[in-house]
């Protein structure tokens, strides 16, 4: 097509042409010419959501669950600095997602006007490319470029800025293709070497998920884990990388991991890192896998090669795509191993919550009320906060695209990625979690959910505390407590407001029959579980953390 139209047809025509089916936004004045030409684009459903954050966050779990990226339009200024959280979240998440601003004229930039800013330099240090586009002609092709950038080597977000002006400038322009990720074999040569480091080693494990994670990596890594019996454990917020029910999986590293599985990684003599980038929290502060890792062999594969030797020193590198490396691992045979059936049986153990002692609102058992209720293939979506260690802990993932959690450490995301994952599923069962000042941080997208016709439930864990700094500060500075405490509104209430159905939960007892009512509903619910700050985590107390 080389007809002439506007530059905001000429972005949402090549926004189309890359398969692109949602954007979700905040609307704003700098980009009134591209929503101009949605209103005359069926084939783009587009999310009005209430706040930027919100937002970023729902095109990265879009990304996410689609393995293209997540389409954001936001305003210059303020709209692009709310947005800016969910770009470090792509980034660190490695997820793909495209960020679109409104930006001030061409003629009017670098006079500081009206919410202007630099936005490829503000954006540069946390994407993995930002830039403006000045000649509207040219728009086809920073799109492809765009998409490819997000999905290829490490995903990550790409952030472009669009001048009001050049979005109305009538120009001819031609379309770009679809663009598809870039397919990265893995070595023949660098397979038979990992074969013999496999054929030699007495305590092999897999750690797996991460940049380019999909159904086919899950597939291989786990019949090739299966057939040879070597344990699989995923890094932080990646337990879906493969289902949680195979013989070999050993569970998830990060914060609060099995003691059995840590001592398991520390006894390994070679680790396969698939995928992962083995960051701050999988590897507890850089300390369970040192990056010189002495007597360790370590096999790193990832689809990015700025990634191999970038902190770890690898025995062994290899660049190649998640699935295409599942491929050359399905070709090595080597004798079985029973370590992968004894860290599943810890892996069991370490799942299965035990009742706690006077508690009157008792995570663990909730949890595993969930498991035996809602379907296999839930989406699980949580913001930060220690709320979420009872599900990191207890619940067990199906496999990719069952969990939508930030390795960013993000508060608020568990709504917007909730609303995201049931409108891009709208048959599957999808829960939202957050603590309280999770929650409130973008709560206001059960607006957005409410009128978009999203199918979640949300469960809000409030124990009027933001009980991971108090957690830190009773640890570090016991006995002085400052900054923490929550005046909480009735979140039951406040969900009806926006449409919602919602009760409280206030006891153990009494949250099965809660969830039954609430599964019973259609539409967004939410359930107000009320807990003790004293129940710090899944394995301790507040009382326990603090000397003497």
């Amino acid at each position: 097509m080389t007809n002439q139209r506007t530059g905001g047809r000429i972005l949402v025509d090549n926004l189309v042409a890359q398969g692109c089916d949602r954007i979700f936004t905040v609307p704003g004045e700098s980009f009134l010419a591209v929503l101009d030409a949605l209103h005359d684009t069926p084939a783009i459903d587009v999310v009005t959501c209430r706040q930027e954050g919100g937002v970023a966050f729902m095109a990265c779990a879009d990304g996410t669950l689609t393995h293209r990226p997540g389409i954001a339009f936001v305003t210059r200024g303020p709209g692009a600095t709310n947005a800016s959280i969910g770009v470090h979240v792509a980034m660190q998440d490695s997820q793909p997602m495209i960020l679109f601003i409104g930006d001030v004229d061409r003629g009017t930039k670098d006079r500081e006007a009206f919410q202007e800013i630099d936005f490829p330099a503000m954006f540069a240090p946390i994407a993995k490319w930002a830039a403006k586009i000045d000649d509207a002609r040219r728009i086809p092709e920073y799109v492809a470029r765009a998409y490819a950038t997000a999905m290829n080597g490490r995903p990550g977000p790409v952030v472009l800025a669009l001048p009001e002006d050049m979005l109305l400038d009538v120009v001819e322009a031609v379309d770009r293709p679809r663009i598809e990720r870039a397919v990265q074999a893995c070595d023949p040569v660098v397979a038979a070497t990992l074969a013999g480091a496999i054929g030699a080693a007495e305590r092999p494990m897999l750690i797996v998920g991460g940049a380019g994670w999909d159904d086919g990596a899950a597939r291989n890594l786990a019949a090739w884990g299966e057939r040879s019996g070597v344990p699989i454990a995923s890094a932080f917020r990646r337990q879906d990388a493969i289902p949680n029910e195979s013989p070999v999986w050993a569970g998830n590293l990060g914060y609060g991991p099995n003691p059995k599985l840590v001592a398991r990684i520390k006894a390994a003599d070679l680790l396969i890192v698939v995928g992962a980038r083995l960051g701050e929290a999988t590897t507890d502060g850089y300390a369970l896998v040192t990056p010189d890792h002495p007597g360790q062999q370590l096999v790193h594969v990832h689809p990015d090669p700025d990634e191999l030797g970038r902190t770890y020193r690898a025995d062994l590198a290899i660049c190649a795509g998640m699935a295409e490396f599942g491929d050359a691992l399905l070709s090595i045979d080597c004798a079985p191993f029973e370590s992968g059936a004894e860290a599943h049986a810890e892996y069991l153990a370490w799942s299965t919550p035990a009742p706690r002692a006077n508690i009157a609102m008792d995570l663990g058992p909730c949890v595993a009320t969930m498991r035996d209720t809602l379907p296999a293939d839930t989406i699980i979506c949580n913001g930060a906060g220690n709320y979420s260690g009872w599900w990191h802990r207890y619940w067990r993932y199906a496999g990719p695209g069952c969990q939508l959690a930030p390795t960013a450490g993000a508060m608020g995301y568990g709504v917007p990625a909730a609303v995201a994952a049931s409108l891009r599923h709208p048959g599957r069962s999808v829960v939202a979690l957050a603590g309280d000042g999770c929650f409130l941080m973008n709560g206001q997208e059960l607006a957005t959910a409410v009128q978009h016709g999203a199918d979640m439930l949300v469960l809000v864990i409030d124990n009027s505390t933001y009980g991971t700094i108090r957690m830190h500060q009773a640890r570090e500075f016991p006995g002085r407590p400052i900054a923490t405490r929550l005046a909480n509104p009735d979140f039951a209430a406040l969900a009806r407001a926006y449409g919602c159905w919602a009760e409280t939960v206030e006891r153990t007892e009494d949250f099965a029959p809660a969830l039954a009512r609430a599964t019973a509903q259609s539409g967004v619910r939410l359930l107000h579980l009320k807990t003790d700050i004293e129940v710090i985590t899944a394995g301790t107390t507040l009382s326990a953390l603090q000397p003497g």
